[in-house]
């Protein structure tokens, strides 16, 4: 499928002009994505990475909403006027226990137990920032009328933030929505990801002497443990793309000759389609029931978060696909490819490298340790097996994401081998990239009535609905004070 342009506005809004506006602002955005980097902050508690955020988009004119879907770190910076409005998706929250030395080839912890950008989040709300401010510029140059709004978007790893923020209704009256992720390949994401609810689950027993008088102790623990149990038989009765994942947040106590009187578990419940995710949670909660009869202690299920899974929109993907080549890869350099070799003799496996290709559909045995071409787009959307709240948002607008390489190939995300790139030059030109393949792309969507047409066409064919049904259960409110992060868990 081609998408024509309008002509007369090509050359203003063409791809030319588009690197040339994004060029000119990097480094400011580059140092904007190094301070976040250096305030590692988690979910729901990004309010210093915020401010940077809110103070940069301030500068540039953009008109700043704060508070966006009663999220204290959620906002909206828009510039503009006119009833065409395009969306930009950002992020900033870092993860638990990823402390990292930048720049180290070994795991060096600048603070023991501290948050780390494992995920690159620091580079992500950056590049989205640089492409709104890229495309405000370009349509003022052009004289064209139209909105442009970025997000500030809390909480993806392990908080939904943006399910929040759509349920509010946030992002109902944009044309097109992009954004972005960093990676170890540069692509087009044209897949579906994994819907998703997460819960606490709680036991609470009756403590008692372990040996004088276990009689009349009741072990949370226990019942802890046979959930678990039950779980791992359940596994063989799931769909095979189904997931279940959990971590043990509580468990009572370190003493073993005390029977333990409570503990917690954290569960995250994921398939394709969101009613399946529903009907394995409604297992897991029976599962959990059955734990706390044989055990003779109570349970309690508190709700934390849900995401939908992402509706691909192939109008959009392939427009992205055309502007990533037209744009090019990163531009890595021999000092690059340096620090890209040693990071991966030192810290990578060639394990490492194969699921890394394989989670991205990408040839194995790619010569050098950066990606430095760009992936086919392929035939039809397939399945990630990843997370991302950025569905919610997909299926209220059309949505297109890129992909750029800001890692080594085969880094695993969510580890200190990401935290230690995330300032590195290699990972700037990527993050720049990213933001010149989005403001390119909307510079299109801008421009093509026929695009926009398209785009919104496809999201109504593939929701199946008049309108997005949110996750969340009505009434669920964000965690709030120490419920924020007592896990830490990670979205993707």
């Amino acid at each position: 499928m081609t998408h024509p342009t309008t002509m007369g506005q090509n050359d203003v809004l063409g791809t030319d002009r588009i690197i040339a506006c994004a060029d000119r602002k990097a480094p400011t955005y580059i140092a904007l994505s190094d301070r976040v980097w250096g305030m590692p902050e988690l979910r729901f508690e990004e309010h210093r990475s915020v401010e940077e955020h809110i103070r940069a988009m301030a500068a540039e004119g953009f008109r700043i909403t704060r508070n966006v879907g009663d999220l204290p770190t959620a906002f909206m910076a828009e510039a503009g006027e006119g009833e065409l409005c395009i969306g930009f998706l950002g992020e900033f929250d870092a993860l638990a226990g990823l402390s990292q030395e930048a720049g180290a080839v070994e795991h060096r912890p600048l603070q023991a137990g501290g948050a780390g950008h494992g995920c690159h989040h620091n580079l992500l709300g950056a590049a989205s920032l640089l492409a709104a401010v890229t495309l405000r510029d370009a349509l003022a140059e052009a004289g064209v009328a139209a909105r442009v709004r970025y997000y500030g978007c809390p909480a993806e790893e392990g908080g939904s933030g943006k399910t929040y923020m759509a349920r509010a209704g946030a992002f109902d009256d944009l044309d097109a929505a992009f954004c972005w992720h960093p990676a170890d390949y540069n692509h087009v994401m044209s897949a579906s990801t994994l819907a998703n609810i997460q819960a606490y689950f709680r036991f609470t027993g009756r403590a008692a002497h372990a040996a004088v008088s276990p009689q009349v102790g009741r072990s949370a623990l226990d019942a802890l443990e046979l959930m678990n149990i039950g779980i791992n038989f359940m596994r063989e009765h799931m769909p095979s793309e189904a997931r279940v994942h959990y971590a043990i947040t509580q468990t009572g106590g370190v003493s073993p000759n005390v029977v333990q009187a409570s503990a917690e578990g954290l569960y995250l419940i994921r398939a394709p389609r969101m009613e399946d995710v529903v009907d394995l949670f409604g297992r897991v909660q029976k599962i959990a029931q059955g734990a706390a009869l044989m055990t003779e202690t109570s349970q309690e299920m508190i709700f934390d978060r849900a995401t939908s899974g992402v509706l691909p929109n192939r109008a959009l993907e392939e427009v992205m696909q055309e502007e990533f080549e037209a744009i090019g890869a990163p531009p890595f350099d021999a000092a690059d490819y340096a620090f890209a070799d040693r990071l991966a003799a030192a810290a990578l496996t060639d394990a490492d490298r194969r699921a890394s290709a394989e989670a991205f559909h990408a040839p194995e045995g790619f010569p050098r340790n950066l990606h430095d071409e760009i992936l086919p787009l392929p035939l039809v959307p397939r399945q990630f097996f990843g997370s991302t709240d950025v569905g919610d948002v997909s299926r209220i607008v059309p949505t297109a994401q890129c992909l750029t390489a800001t890692a080594v190939l085969g880094t695993p995300f969510h580890t200190w081998q990401t935290v230690t790139q995330g300032k590195e030059p290699h990972a700037h030109k990527a993050m720049v990239t990213a933001a010149k393949v989005m403001a390119a792309t909307a510079a299109r969507v801008v421009r093509d009535p026929a695009l926009r047409a398209a785009a919104q066409a496809e999201l109504r064919s593939r929701r199946g609905s008049d309108r997005h049904v949110s996750p969340l259960p009505e009434g669920t409110v964000p965690p709030r004070g120490a419920d924020r992060n007592p896990g830490a868990a990670a979205e993707g």
